[in-house]
């Protein structure tokens, strides 16, 4: 695994769609570096600290959100002198987002008083009154001609299917929800699902002609939904609650045929992997060697700190993994499945259980059982899929990464001083991995995945 050197970034950073370039904010300047060499080739400078970046979908604009302000500045690649500023007045914009023309813009008022579309082409706006939310409840069709749009007046939440093209409103129809959260198009865009807030569990799927296909609710009391994934080949639909367990739905019935539970005592039969992550001091043995007697004792204050291998031990059933019961009188209780994410070919699902947060969960949808539980030092704080093959790999805010693959886990050093990995992303077509520090980045790129079966780990 081969890492570049660290380069400064104070926000978001984002890989170009064509996974040329990759976008860096360094506090009011918008930094474009070519992916392969990582050289400046582009450098605008924004009115106020870049809170948001998004690339459009042909890779040409950018906009970034200055949310301080506020207002949105879009930027070209291609023509540098080319600016576009958008500003809302009082009204203020609390996000901004594309469309899938990478023509039209689409930015949230504070307060969620409106959605106006600004078109880059012309000066012509529209806007679309009472949106529910600001970053969420707008959803594209994966072709790009329609948007859903949830809205809320009278009490009550609506869906707004709105064209692409003209930006007219297609059709509104009422959901049957109490406080919708979210809503998700299928991969191919033939199902809605929509699901309601923590207060009460719903899942509803609808046709785009506004039929309800299906209403889902596992229970009735406590919390409800914390995350919803389509499968990416549209078959399956994950489901993870509050009450920790993952539930998986079929496109074809809408029914649940699955059911994992995320348990802190993990007992006979289980055919999974357990792999734990353990520190070992590296001990040398300087007795044979003549060295001065202040070099030997700063050495061994400091030694222990500068020479950490990391590695994982395969453990045996049963074993106990550390559950954190959250406190019963704070609202927004860290329990339930938070982070839920499908492999590229839909075959397995990682999840994180936040009562067990420093564990990570990979279930096999083929065999419908559970195939591995990473154990950590530390919280796990992300996890993404290789998106050309079936490899994982997460971070826990730690100087390491860590990798899960079929064939095995794995913990590599990230080779720079004093870095910390706090997030991670992969660019879309697998080549690049952005590894992110609270003040830098750097980029890694992943050999092919090993051939051996057998599941075993060191520091690489």
């Amino acid at each position: 695994m081969e890492f570049t050197e660290a380069y400064k970034q104070t926000g978001p950073c984002a890989f170009s769609p064509n996974s040329r370039f990759i976008a860096v904010a360094v506090d009011y300047r918008l930094v474009i570096r070519d992916l392969l060499s990582l050289k400046v080739v582009q450098l605008f400078s924004c009115s106020d600290k870049i809170s948001y970046i998004e690339w459009a979908l042909d890779s040409e604009y950018l906009l970034c959100g200055l949310y301080k302000r506020p207002v949105v500045q879009v930027w070209s690649l291609a023509q540098p002198d080319w600016t576009c500023k958008i500003d809302e007045g009082l009204a203020g914009i609390a996000f901004a987002r594309w469309s899938p023309d990478s023509r039209h813009i689409l930015t949230t008022s504070e307060f969620q008083l409106r959605i106006t579309v600004w078109s880059l082409v012309n000066t012509a706006c529209v806007h679309l009154q009472w949106p529910k939310h600001a970053s969420k409840g707008v959803a594209f069709t994966h072709d790009g001609k329609f948007a859903a749009i949830c809205t809320r007046r009278d009490c009550k939440d609506y869906i707004n299917l709105l064209s692409c093209n003209t930006w007219e409103i297609m059709g509104v129809f009422a959901v049957d929800t109490l406080d919708l959260a979210d809503i998700e198009w299928s991969p191919d865009d033939s199902a809605i699902v929509i699901w309601d807030s923590l207060l009460d569990y719903k899942v509803l799927i609808y046709s785009p002609d506004g039929r309800c296909l299906s209403k889902y609710q596992a229970y009735e009391s406590g919390l409800g939904v914390k995350s919803v994934s389509w499968s990416p080949c549209g078959q399956f639909l994950a489901v993870g609650s509050y009450d920790q367990m993952l539930r998986v739905l079929s496109h074809l019935t809408w029914k649940v045929f699955a059911e994992f539970t995320h348990l802190s005592n993990v007992r006979a039969p289980c055919s999974a992997a357990i792999f734990k992550e353990v520190d070992e001091p590296l001990h040398l043995d300087m007795s044979g060697l003549s060295l001065k007697d202040d070099f030997v004792n700063h050495n061994s204050d400091n030694g222990a700190e500068q020479h950490i291998e990391v590695r994982y031990d395969v453990l045996e059933v049963p074993i106990t993994l550390p559950f954190q019961k959250p406190p019963a009188d704070k609202p927004n209780p860290k329990q339930g499945i938070s982070l839920l994410s499908w492999s590229s070919n839909s075959q397995y699902i990682c999840t994180r259980n936040d009562s067990i947060p420093t564990v990570l969960w990979v279930w096999d949808m083929h065999n419908l059982e559970l195939a591995a539980i990473l154990m950590q030092k530390d919280p796990i704080r992300a996890a993404a899929w290789d998106p050309e093959c079936t490899r994982l790999v997460f971070c826990t805010g730690s100087s390491h990464l860590y990798m899960w693959t079929p064939s095995g886990a794995y913990c590599v050093n990230v080779p720079l001083p004093q870095f910390n990995v706090t997030d991670l992303k992969w660019n879309s077509s697998g080549s690049c991995l952005l590894v992110k520090d609270k003040e830098s980045f750097c980029c890694a790129a992943i050999a092919s995945l090993p051939e051996s079966s057998d599941y075993s780990s060191d520091d690489d």
